[in-house]
């Protein structure tokens, strides 16, 4: 599925290249919206290591999607599908996902795979297909489909979900998990999984759905207000990043809040990995460590889901 070390290929050398932990840096503000491409490119460009450009790093961490697919969309374990439904309340009204049904008799435990910054992109779809296999209920939500849906470009995808009202597209991400939760293929047993934008919304869900959701995991998500965190019925395995100073600084209050609630909780920091070290379509990921973190997740929805 990938390396565990944090090099990539050059496509000019085929020889792999070092990227600098100084790039991985940078790059996670340029995922988050803290500068454009433009200033990205420019301040690794500043950056030289052992006759490395920084330039060449960056071009090196940019996703590669056909690479990094490790299901068929073909794939006779399952029946993947687009499905549209109601959304009251959210961006549109209306909602489209990709839903993944594992072959045979249901019903089957569901779980919602919530996407990063930029919408439903083709990692998480992929990801979406290896919960089905395994044989869970997957919905992949695209909170972009009321504004045309992913655009095939993460930079826009990025521009489009920031520009959204964002209490809506938590509405529709709620009401994505309630569509699922009610599936007639559904056990009734819902957990939810996300990713980075999508770690913080599956905390989200976890305040706002109660017991209406069973299991959580947030990978490298923000954190509730800890105000919020008293509401949280569901379990949670929260998945971290070593090398993660923006999320782990939520951390200390983060578990305050959930040992004061009373909450069914366990954490685990991943050594030497980087914010995104699931996404196996960029040199961030780490495939010694996701592979563990996804057996963990599978090993926490076969608890809880059951």
């Amino acid at each position: 599925m990938g390396t565990d070390t944090p090099t990539s290929q050059d496509a000019s050398t085929e020889q792999p290249i070092h990227i600098d932990q100084r790039i991985f840096d940078l790059y996670d503000e340029y995922c988050h919206g803290y500068m454009d491409r433009r200033e990205f490119m420019k301040r690794c460009g500043a950056i030289t290591v052992a006759g490395v450009s920084g330039l060449a790093m960056a071009q090196a961490l940019l996703p590669r999607y056909a690479e990094a697919q490790t299901i068929s969309f073909t794939d006779e374990r399952i029946t993947p599908s687009y499905v549209t439904y109601p959304s009251e309340g959210g961006t549109s009204g209306e909602m489209r996902g990709y839903l993944v049904r594992p072959a045979g008799d249901g019903p089957f435990p569901s779980v919602l795979v919530i996407h990063e910054n930029r919408g439903l992109n083709p990692y998480i779809e992929d990801v979406a297909r290896r919960l089905g296999v395994l044989g869970f209920l997957a919905l992949a939500p695209d909170g972009l489909y009321p504004v045309g849906g992913y655009p095939g470009n993460d930079d826009k995808g990025r521009e489009l979900q920031k520009g959204l009202d964002q209490g809506a597209l938590t509405t529709d991400m709620l009401n994505s998990a309630r569509f699922l939760k009610a599936h007639e293929d559904s056990s009734g047993k819902l957990g939810a999984v996300g990713f980075c934008w999508g770690g913080g919304t599956v905390n989200k869900l976890a305040v706002h759905m109660g017991d209406d959701l069973s299991a959580g995991v947030p990978f490298y998500g923000a954190a509730p207000e800890s105000s919020e965190v008293a509401s949280i019925s569901a379990p949670l395995l929260i998945q971290s990043a070593e090398n993660d100073e923006r999320i782990n600084a939520m951390w200390p209050d983060f578990e305050a809040a959930l040992k004061d609630a009373g909450a069914t909780y366990e954490r685990h920091v991943y050594p030497g990995t980087n914010h995104g070290f699931h996404n196996n379509s960029t040199p961030r990921f780490n495939e010694e460590q996701a592979g563990i973190a996804e057996e963990r997740t599978v090993a926490f929805f076969r608890e809880h889901l059951s």
